[in-house]
């Protein structure tokens, strides 16, 4: 039987450590019925309910996307599903709040149509960037052990981001439903706009906020204390100008304007973000192929599982085939057995050496004798 090590843990009031999630988990649902009684009341059940199946459209692809970058370590799912929501009620509460805020005081002292363009271009960019960027921040402070570099930052802000554009959208297409229907691709409508926000930018949302999760996903793999403030800063500011200058294109330019940001702006720093994650993700396999041989020396892993281990596919159908041939339960231990050993050769790359090494050790070994037992079992 293998035993985990003895490792001294501190008491813990374990009423503190339950209720703190429940809590958690009560606000947000409250800012759900919050936020969706504000569209209702904005525009209308029948409108929401048509804004709700446009924006059911884009989310799916764009959390698809994610998920697909996500594979070499994918992060729990309760902690993407939780970042999904925390965009699409707690940040987008946040935003109303403040921005609606914004809004009446921009007209006060602008005039009426003056709080629409400071609430745009920036109330919007500050503060919806910043109540996206507090759950990847609150993961990488809280749950460091699930933040490993720039792909979790991308991974984690990317799908808050998702969560809070499906909510916009609702908003959005809701809004113009009421005012002029379903329309055409050429007229003012729900088509005109799904084209232009489910088409040409289902990322913007997450583009910007993806700029905030690579900063501190740079801050998570350095060990410069300077590097580990200033990335995170110019993650965000980065974010807070791609939002402001999209907002300002459509707020104050004409068709021309927009164009030339989309062409010139968005399109060349989504290109440059796709290029950093293909670079980000070679590098973790990478990492993982380099520090295999050292496993099979140690006997944390069998010989013949190296060039499993170090190939996307090979690990895919690695878990199909035991899970033709053992059920799906024996499919989800290698899972999480290869996870494991991501994890470790990860962390041996950035934190080599304490404590936290020789738990997911012991993790290794442990999850890898599950997969062999459960492999067994037919």
């Amino acid at each position: 039987m293998i035993q985990e090590p003895a490792v001294p843990v501190r008491p813990t009031p374990r009423r503190k450590t339950v209720l703190l999630p429940i809590v958690g988990l009560i606000l947000l649902s409250l800012a759900g019925i919050a936020v969706f009684a504000y569209l209702t009341a904005r525009v209308g059940i029948v409108a929401e309910l048509v804004g709700f199946a446009g924006a059911l459209l884009p989310v799916g692809p764009v959390v698809a996307v994610f998920l697909w970058i996500d594979r070499w370590e994918p992060e729990p799912a309760k902690l993407l599903w939780l970042g999904f929501a925390w965009g699409a009620f707690g940040a987008t509460l946040t935003a109303l709040l403040i921005n609606n805020t914004a809004e009446a005081v921009g007209d006060l002292l602008l005039g009426k149509g003056g709080g629409d363009t400071i609430a745009a271009v920036v109330s919007a960019p500050l503060i919806e960037e910043a109540a996206k960027a507090a759950f990847v921040l609150g993961i990488y402070l809280w749950k460091r052990q699930e933040f490993n570099g720039v792909i979790d930052g991308i991974v984690y802000a990317g799908t808050c981001a998702a969560g809070f554009a499906f909510t916009e959208n609702i908003y959005y297409f809701g809004r113009i439903f009421g005012e002029h229907g379903f329309g055409t691709a050429q007229t003012a409508g729900v088509i005109a706009a799904f084209i232009l926000r489910g088409v040409m930018s289902p990322f913007t949302h997450p583009l910007f906020t993806v700029m905030t999760g690579i900063g501190i996903g740079v801050a998570a793999g350095t060990s410069t204390k300077w590097v580990k403030v200033a990335a995170p800063v110019g993650g965000y500011l980065a974010a807070v100008v791609l939002h402001a200058l999209w907002n300002s294109a459509a707020t104050l330019g004409n068709a021309t304007t927009f164009l030339n940001v989309y062409f010139l702006i968005m399109l060349p720093v989504f290109v440059m973000a796709a290029v950093l994650v293909n670079w980000a993700r070679k590098r973790e396999q990478k990492i993982i192929a380099a520090a295999l041989p050292r496993l099979v020396s140690e006997g944390l892993i069998a010989a013949g599982e190296v060039e499993v281990l170090a190939n996307l596919k090979r690990r895919r159908e690695w878990r199909r085939k035991v899970a033709r041939k053992s059920g799906p339960e024996a499919g989800r231990a290698v899972a999480d057995y290869q996870t494991a050993v991501t994890e470790l050769a990860f962390h041996r790359h950035s934190h080599p050496g304490d404590e936290a090494e020789r738990l997911l050790e012991q993790a290794v070994r442990v999850s890898r004798a599950t997969a062999v037992s459960a492999a067994r079992r037919q």
